[in-house]
């Protein structure tokens, strides 16, 4: 077991990682602004006093906060957290009013909007690709070519030189499609539809469950079909097909990440397994320490994980604007104020819940409760 990296090693890490990738956000609204002709009054990286920063020729005024946990880019006319028009907005001059952001029609906020999101995923896009192109991609065929005795494909009848057509109703290309689906699904009775001796039949499988322990302690609970392939097939792509793999690799995090909220919804994954900021930064300084690709590939995991979940329809994050834009756009009018500032107070009080929710979560992954629980005893 390798020792976890120290506070100030995981700090300097973390902020390595979660600066970058707000800054990457916050200029994708800011440079969509700009196109449309939006003056950004300040760039920030981080909330709260800041601590260093400069104003450009623009009069925008690019800085950072001592909390770096965040940013925000504040365009002109920024009034309210709905950026809706007001008597103050009305009040301003009619050269400076067409700058603002309110000023500009639904389609155009929704594209600066949904700027920031889309950059993240097409920062993840460029490193996977580039991961693709610089190691190549496994093209392992479904085939079973070994199966662990007592195992759930064992138990479940399946063979060597087995074809794995489906797994629980999903096509599946390769190898490594079948133990991305088995990992997040411990436990669970699915279905597997093979071909055997070119004749195809179904499978009633329940994946195994294990727990594993990484190299710093960490505990997960993980799904298990107990098999492996014949032979590892790795081929290498070229510079053209490597942001299509990039684009693949995306996806398939984005629907892992829609299968995992499927399940806790469903209550087949506890809410405990969801993490914060402070597990955030306790990965990132184990991933650090482990070398730079290691690093640089949860950036790319972290900057989806951002994006996807801005892009959720929940006031205050872009998604709930983008939603009212799309009602906007429909009713050919704006959402009433009163309305907005209720949702944009909801959104806000559960966006806190969650906060307090994860923070619980990571201080009890950190044995916290453990230790205070032993001190009471």
């Amino acid at each position: 077991m390798i020792e976890n990296p120290g506070v100030f090693f995981t700090a300097i890490a973390f902020v390595a990682m979660i600066g970058p990738l707000v800054f990457v956000h916050e200029l994708g609204h800011y440079l969509a602004g700009r196109w449309f002709g939006v003056k950004a009054e300040a760039f920030s990286i981080g909330f709260g006093r800041e601590v260093a920063g400069f104003t450009d020729r623009r009069g925008t005024r690019w800085k950072f906060g001592w909390l770096p946990l965040g940013g925000y880019v504040r365009f002109a006319g920024d009034m309210s957290p709905a950026s809706q028009p007001n008597a103050e907005w009305l009040s301003l001059p009619a050269e400076e009013r067409a700058q603002t952001f309110q000023a500009k029609p639904v389609w155009q906020r929704a594209i600066i909007v949904a700027a920031g999101p889309a950059i993240n995923f097409l920062l993840a896009i460029l490193i996977l690709g580039g991961f693709a192109y610089a190691y190549g991609v496994s093209r392992t065929p479904p085939v079973i070519g070994v199966i662990e005795p007592g195992s759930a494909a064992a138990t479940a009848g399946l063979e060597r030189g087995d074809r794995i057509v489906t797994i629980g109703g999903r096509g599946i290309e390769t190898f490594d499609d079948i133990a991305g689906y088995a990992r997040l699904r411990p436990g669970e009775a699915i279905d597997i539809r093979i071909e055997r001796d070119g004749i195809g039949q179904t499978l009633p499988v329940t994946i195994g469950e294990r727990r594993e322990r990484d190299r710093f302690g960490n505990d997960y609970r993980i799904g298990r079909l107990g098999i492996g392939p014949a032979a590892p097939v790795r081929e290498p792509i070229g510079l053209l097909e490597a942001p299509v793999v990039g684009v693949q690799r995306t996806g398939e995090i984005v629907g892992m990440m829609l299968d995992t909220i499927g399940q806790i919804i469903t209550g087949r994954r506890s809410v405990e397994e969801l993490g914060g900021p402070l597990r955030i930064a306790q990965v990132s300084g184990q991933q650090l320490s482990l070398g730079l690709p290691e690093f640089i590939g949860l950036i790319a995991l972290i900057s989806i994980n951002l994006g996807f979940i801005n892009l959720l329809p929940v006031p205050m994050l872009d998604g709930g604007h983008l939603l009212f834009y799309a009602i906007e756009a429909v009713r050919r009018r704006p959402v009433d104020p009163q309305v907005l500032e209720w949702a944009f107070r909801g959104g806000l009080a559960a966006l806190l819940a969650l906060m307090f929710l994860v923070t619980i979560n990571d201080l009890g992954a950190f044995g916290l409760w453990r230790s205070l629980a032993g001190l009471i005893g």
